[in-house]
């Protein structure tokens, strides 16, 4: 995939995730929203390595789904300290995404957990999805 390809996923999962919340289908809701996340670090992954395709997969640390590991790979771990100091409603929103995982998928999520990802990700001024596009 390229970085344009996952730029268009997580927009994308973002709308598939917010339908799946207004279905009342709260676990998909979370578990989708992730990706969201995941698939945005990816494109920021994407434009750092000045690849227009994703880095082939005998590199280490870009095939993961750790959200945090991505930031790292990305090269935005500065980036965020910086942004996580200057706003705490920003750093409140990551540690939300942050403890989304992959195995999400095996759990079953409430109504408000999947209300508080999709915030996290998606407020228009503290949203980490708002923060990621800057460097994607």
């Amino acid at each position: 995939m390229n970085r344009l390809e996952f730029q268009s996923l997580a927009v994308e999962r973002l709308g598939d995730a917010t339908a799946l919340l207004t279905a009342g289908r709260y676990s998909g809701a979370y578990y989708i929203a992730g990706y969201v996340v995941e698939c945005a670090l990816k494109a920021c992954i994407s434009r750092k390595t000045n690849q227009d395709d994703f880095p082939p997969q005998t590199t280490k640390g870009y095939y993961t789904h750790e959200i945090n590991a991505l930031l790292k790979t990305a090269g935005l771990d500065g980036d965020f300290h910086r942004e996580a100091k200057a706003d705490p409603d920003f750093e409140s929103y990551w540690k939300v995404v942050s403890n989304w995982t992959e195995h999400t998928r095996y759990q079953q999520r409430e109504q408000k957990d999947a209300e508080d990802l999709l915030t996290a990700i998606d407020d228009a001024q503290h949203g980490v999805l708002q923060w990621l596009k800057k460097n994607w």
